[in-house]
């Protein structure tokens, strides 16, 4: 099984890859653009890497409940169902972010440099959390 994880953003996409379902990989801080390119560009790295199973990272609030960012994260998984052959999961990533920031604050990377792959790392995380509970 291959997985691909998402960490939707507003503005950036974190996303990851796992083609051996044992470990993930960071691939990619992709800049949004808008929801069509967005959803194609997706679609193309499920079809490229041959991907089985989508995960989204879902960002319950602190207290488990599902506010606005949930919705928004369904949204664009119901919008990317028909443009893909793979099931869609859905990871939580309560404090991914955090502990992204952490890890490369601990490997001395300038603030600078962390702005552009926390999202990827964050995604590596939540598919890495998802790939352990399988």
């Amino acid at each position: 099984m291959k997985y691909l994880a998402i960490d939707l953003g507003d503005s950036r996409t974190g996303i990851a890859i796992s083609e051996s379902g044992i470990i993930a990989s960071g691939y990619e801080t992709y800049k949004r653009v808008d929801m069509q390119k967005d959803l194609e560009h997706i679609a193309e790295l499920v079809k490229q890497f041959k991907i089985d199973v989508v995960v989204f990272g879902l960002p319950l609030n602190m207290d488990g409940t599902k506010g606005d960012r949930v919705q928004k994260t369904y949204d664009f998984a119901e919008a990317l169902k028909p443009l893909i052959d793979a099931k869609i999961d859905y990871e939580d990533e309560r404090l991914t972010t955090v502990v992204a920031e952490e890890m490369l604050i601990d490997s001395g990377m300038r603030r600078d440099k962390r702005k552009k792959v926390i999202d990827k790392i964050a995604a590596t995380i939540i598919l890495q959390a998802y790939l352990d509970r399988q």
